[in-house]
């Protein structure tokens, strides 16, 4: 479960600097709602606060926003998907929904001052500087 909350916090992290994100954030609103309408809405309202956050960064810091985002939101729906498994097809469909958008690239993660530490690769490609790229193979649809 962990790999698909991380998998749907790169998602929503992608998503929530295109135009579409209110598509998106309905989308979330359904996931969410699995826990019941009062869960859903606090839900919601923290994922809001961290998109406001991450527009709201100067853009010398959004990547170091967008990397606490996808950390926090990691958290958020691992929890969740831990009370309630029943949701992870619904977040699984929202992963796959938001890669498949736009020109339907994957997200890209880039993993830099790494030294000596793991990385998990949740979905999408991966630069870790050095040279060091990884590329998952090609999903069929």
């Amino acid at each position: 479960m962990l790999q698909l909350a991380g998998a749907g916090a790169t998602a929503l992290v992608a998503e929530m600097v295109r135009s579409g994100w209110e598509s998106v954030r309905e989308a979330v609103l359904r996931f969410f709602r699995k826990g019941g309408e009062a869960a859903a809405e606090e839900e919601v309202r923290l994922v809001d606060a961290g998109r406001q956050r991450l527009a709201d960064s100067a853009e010398s810091d959004r990547d170091a926003v967008a990397e606490q985002l996808q950390r926090d939101l990691t958290i958020q729906l691992a929890a969740f998907l831990q009370k309630h498994p029943q949701a992870a097809d619904e977040l699984q469909a929202l992963v796959d929904g938001a890669q498949q958008d736009g020109d339907g690239a994957q997200p890209h993660l880039a993993a830099n001052n790494n030294s000596n530490s793991q990385v998990i690769i949740t979905g999408g490609s991966l630069s870790a500087g050095g040279g060091f790229h990884y590329h998952p193979p090609e999903r069929e649809k």
